[in-house]
């Protein structure tokens, strides 16, 4: 397949990168900053691009089979750039006809009924106060999504470690995972990449874990 990958340089994005390409697809990686993704492989091509600044990376969405969008920000301050950068992907996308995409969310952004209790108050009191700024810019990115017309996959994924792939970790469609808990970056990119074309992930939310 062909697939873009935006915000290549950063955790997700890297591991959706040399994954994909292990897996023998050809790779749009687009970056702000191309420098950030020291990686050259026959089937890779990095780009600049910027979602914040529509037209700027409109072309390379042409004849492409996915998207996945793993940007993400720094710090706890304000932002609009789930919100707004990725309205700006959806209205390119339609522009340029491609339909299938991931965004990745996070599962604290709704308190899961089955969690433990304990971890409950931890998302409820401690997670979703620290990151309230990052988490309601993503309830805009979710609604966004949702109303649109694309073949859209939001991922919730836990608390993310750097450990390597798996392949191994359970998942649940459109509704609440027992012990969502974690999930390494390298794991998360593996669902990506494996279920582009899985119909039953088209217009839904997942939560994965181990």
């Amino acid at each position: 397949m062909k697939l873009v990958v935006i915000g290549a340089g950063g955790g997700i994005g890297r591991q959706t990168v040399e994954l994909a390409l292990n897996a023998g697809h050809h790779v749009t990686a687009l970056l702000r900053n191309p420098a950030k993704l020291a990686l050259t492989h026959p089937n890779l091509e990095v780009v600049k691009g910027d979602l914040m600044q529509p037209g700027t990376f409109d072309r390379f969405l042409e004849n492409k089979d996915a998207i996945i969008s793993a940007i993400g920000v720094k710090g706890t301050g304000p932002t609009t750039l789930y919100s707004q950068g990725n309205r700006h992907l959806l209205d390119a996308m339609k522009r340029k006809g491609t339909r299938r995409i991931f965004f990745i969310s996070a599962s604290a952004l709704d308190i899961s009924p089955v969690l433990p209790f304990f971890i409950r108050l931890v998302a409820k009191y401690v997670v979703q106060k620290i990151l309230r700024n990052m988490y309601a810019d993503l309830r805009e990115m979710e609604h966004l999504v949702k109303i649109s017309d694309a073949d859209w996959t939001i991922m919730r994924p836990p608390r993310l470690t750097d450990k390597g792939v798996t392949g191994h970790y359970r998942f649940a469609i459109n509704q609440f995972l027992k012990n969502c808990l974690k999930i390494s970056r390298a794991d998360l990119a593996h669902f990506m990449i494996h279920n582009v074309n899985n119909e039953s992930t088209y217009k839904a939310t997942i939560e994965i874990s181990y």
